[in-house]
């Protein structure tokens, strides 16, 4: 079906007093006296590494207590996070790390520096995320882990993949740099799987600008990953030594500190992401050609974004004209969320990691490296039909109801019918 549009330039924007808050400035972050009186404490005491600190020691324990975990370590940076957990699980070059392909870089380029293969399973065309059943489609002899990414802040089918876990006894990563406070039956996301792995980076749930942490109940795990953010030095230990291969991936005080006073906020933040979230759901019922978050019966989503899932059958032009309509009234928002499957640039089409190498590709199985776009139907409808909306704690209901009228006009402008 054809429709006509408005030009850009004469669509309503909104209303100056409702321009919406940033996660990217002040506007949409908590950021204010508390991390202040925090990080005056750490300046007052003159020490800014977390080797003879105590804030970021503090910053661990107490985010250990508030998922239920009983080890937390904080590092420099999301990345880093994954990349400890992948060297604490210490996989043979070669090995393989079942994934998703709609993540960040820094999600599974730690796989590669670690020597072992990233091999792609498809995701829910509803979610984004990976099932049980598109991750056993992907095992192999040579798998060594999983990695489960609970994309946008809502939780992957934990209950199944955990069973896929236990009866091919895999170690499950949860990536959930997007999902802190969401829950999947009566567990924190994180808690579920071998190891949890956290963000802090800016437009997270909890920031300090830059910053991560990883979490686990394993004892011999635990000691590995504070190993590895501490290039292999046991700073407990008598006699100490550089025990293995590893990195600096330390977090200071300074980002200790602002950390820990956001961890004080996380419960209310995160609990008004939630309830402005559902108040759109409910604004949205009913609307045509465009469908809410899906949340798996039993799991709570987190809305580190909420997304919107365009059908171009009933909308032409689908999440990219609705899209277009919604920045052309004020409102920032993300067609695809990335603009392809990670498996399509260039560090896996043309394998470019060390020098000429090729390492560690040269050391797969021709079908880890087949990515055919008929293995990924899930993944390319996902990124086909999902809008993804900017969201934080600073939303009001007048920001939420604001955003729901745009929606409507823009689905009526498209040529849905007005519900």
């Amino acid at each position: 079906m054809s429709t006509s549009t408005v030009p850009a330039a004469s669509a309503p924007d909104l209303d100056e007093a409702l321009r919406l808050p940033s996660d990217q400035d002040a506007t949409g972050r908590t950021l204010g006296k508390e991390e202040l009186e925090q990080l005056r404490e750490v300046l007052a005491s003159g020490i800014l590494t977390s080797t003879r600190g105590t804030a970021v020691r503090t910053l661990e324990r107490r985010f250990a207590d508030h998922l239920g975990a009983r080890y937390a370590y904080a590092c420099s940076s999301g990345t880093a996070a994954i990349h400890t957990a992948v060297a604490a699980l210490d996989p043979e070059p070669g090995d393989e790390i079942v994934t998703s392909p709609i993540t960040d870089m820094g999600a599974l380029t730690p796989i590669l520096y670690q020597g072992a293969i990233p091999v792609f399973a498809d995701v829910d065309r509803r979610t984004g995320n990976v099932t049980a059943d598109s991750l056993a489609a992907r095992l192999s002899q040579r798998t060594r882990a999983i990695v489960v990414t609970h994309l946008f802040g809502n939780p992957s089918p934990m209950q199944e993949i955990m069973e896929l876990a236990r009866s091919t006894r895999l170690p499950v990563i949860e990536d959930c740099a997007q999902a802190l406070g969401a829950r999947s039956g009566d567990r924190a996301v994180g808690t579920i799987g071998t190891i949890g792995c956290f963000s802090l980076q800016q437009g997270k749930h909890l920031t300090s600008g830059e910053g991560g942490l990883v979490v686990t109940s394993d004892d011999l795990l635990a000691h590995r990953m504070s190993l590895f953010i501490n290039k292999a030095w046991d700073y407990d230990s008598p006699t100490p030594d550089h025990a293995f291969l590893s990195l600096n991936y330390r977090m200071s005080e300074l980002q200790g500190a602002v950390a820990m006073a956001q961890l004080g906020k996380l419960s209310v933040s995160v609990r008004r992401r939630v309830a402005m979230a559902e108040r759109l759901t409910r604004a949205l019922a009913g609307l045509p050609g465009v469908e809410p978050p899906w949340v798996t019966p039993g799991n709570e989503h987190s809305y580190w974004r909420y997304c919107l899932w365009v059908d171009g059958r009933e909308l032409p032009g689908g999440n990219q004209e609705l899209g277009r309509l919604l920045r052309s009234r004020g409102i920032g928002c993300t067609p695809r969320y990335i603009q392809k499957p990670a498996f399509e640039c260039q560090i896996f089409r043309l394998q470019r990691t060390f020098g000429q190498s090729r390492f560690p590709f040269t050391l797969a199985r021709p079908e880890a490296l087949d990515y055919a776009s008929g293995r990924f139907p899930g993944t390319f409808a996902a990124l086909d039909r999902v809008l993804v909306l900017p969201w934080n704690e600073r939303y009001t209901e007048e920001h939420v109801d604001a955003i729901a009228q745009a929606i409507r006009d823009a689905v009526v402008q498209l040529g849905g019918r007005r519900s």
